[in-house]
């Protein structure tokens, strides 16, 4: 339970007080939003592997102590002034791109992203969105600018979108990364068009997402690769046509594709965040129009290929959150899903409780799941 004393909530929150150890489960406080500002009761939170990335990989500069969570779902339990969009009791989910609908970029058909966007890592010497979230005498960094690790969480509304009160926050919750990077990659940023081949790299939630994407876009084959073949009967449910384990084979996995289609696909989405599976896979697309999209996340390593495979007329592009405008993409995929036009539930693996935190994250780190929901606050 979370007592409320002068507006300030004290509850439960996973605190990472430093890179690469167990999360600890902690009593927090969360001050009253500001200006702008929208207070979240989290009901239940999911764990990405943008997050273990940030914990165990991404380690210069990093400051801490921070709280984690990204792809989650709640009901706004109080606003700061300025806030008209949303009132206490609606249901919400908090997004790490936001759309202010202001700037250059949110007025623009061409681009999803913010300026106003926070980073996803505060590193040190950088200023940081204000944080309403401290432990023991300490601020505790936003991840995202968002923080669901939490019972409450305070979120600028420019990265809240409102959704429809009949979506179960318990599934939606997903809807506030992977789903959307993944299919909205594949239906809005490579535009895969009907009868087309694609491949899809990684069979992760993204992964999967971007299979079901690339059906619901009318693609006839659709390669899910993959070096777990547990996975391919779980892409199949979403819309693969054919499975390739690259360890299967002593040729490039390109080349085994370009066999396999009569001269290589015309779309291929990377869902891992390997520059050398990013090469992979742009190689994999047909010469003269196949276009390549990088969706997994990494910031470790350069990304180099020789200059002819662009020449010959492929195209490699880039998107974040799968090319939707944040707040306006999320409400259109959670309409979606309660039409039952987009799967939801079924990237669900595991259900588990706030406090299990840290094992959720040991099944992520074994490749055992494909989401586990976390019970956060009661509904």
């Amino acid at each position: 339970m979370c007592d409320i004393l002068d507006a300030v909530i004290k509850c439960k929150a996973a605190v990472a007080w430093a890179p690469r150890k167990p999360l600890v489960i902690e009593e927090i406080e969360v001050a009253p939003p500001q200006a702008n500002e929208v207070r979240i009761k989290i009901v239940a939170t999911s764990v990405c592997r943008s997050d273990l990335y940030c914990l165990l990989e991404n380690l210069a500069d990093i400051c801490y102590p921070v709280v984690f969570g990204h792809e989650a779902a709640g009901i706004v339990e109080s606003v700061g002034p300025g806030v008209t969009e949303f009132q206490p009791g609606d249901k919400v989910i908090p997004i790490f791109l936001s759309q202010c609908r202001e700037c250059r970029f949110c007025k623009s058909p061409k681009t999803n992203h913010c300026e106003n966007t926070s980073a996803l890592l505060i590193r040190e010497g950088m200023p940081g969105p204000p944080s309403r979230l401290s432990c023991k005498g300490k601020k505790l960094m936003l991840f995202g600018g968002t923080s669901t690790f939490s019972e409450y969480t305070v979120v600028n509304q420019i990265a809240v979108a409102k959704i429809d009160p009949a979506a179960p926050l318990d599934k939606v919750c997903l809807l506030g990364c992977g789903i959307c990077t993944g299919y909205g990659a594949a239906v809005n940023v490579a535009n895969v068009e009907p009868d087309s081949t694609c491949a899809v790299f990684g069979l992760g939630a993204v992964g999967l997402a971007a299979v079901m994407g690339c059906k619901a876009a009318g693609a006839k084959r659709i390669f899910a690769v993959d070096i777990n073949p547990d996975k391919f009967e779980k892409a199949k449910v979403f819309g693969a046509t054919d499975f390739v384990n690259p360890n299967d084979h002593s040729k490039p996995i390109s080349q085994v594709l370009a066999e396999m289609t009569g001269g290589g696909v015309d779309y291929s989405l990377e869902c891992v965040g390997n520059v050398e599976i990013m090469r992979s896979a742009l190689e994999s697309c047909v010469v003269g129009w196949g276009v390549s999209v990088i969706v997994g996340w990494t910031e470790l390593k350069d990304l180099a290929t020789r200059p002819v495979q662009l020449m010959v007329g492929r195209t490699w592009k880039g998107c974040l959150f799968g090319g939707f405008k944040s707040k306006d993409g999320v409400t259109q995929m959670v309409k979606a899903y309660l039409d039952k036009k987009v799967m939801v539930d079924e990237f669900i693996t595991h259900n588990m409780t706030l406090d299990q935190i840290n094992d959720a994250i040991e099944l992520m780190k074994g490749g055992k799941c494909i989401r586990t929901v976390l019970s956060v606050s009661p509904k």
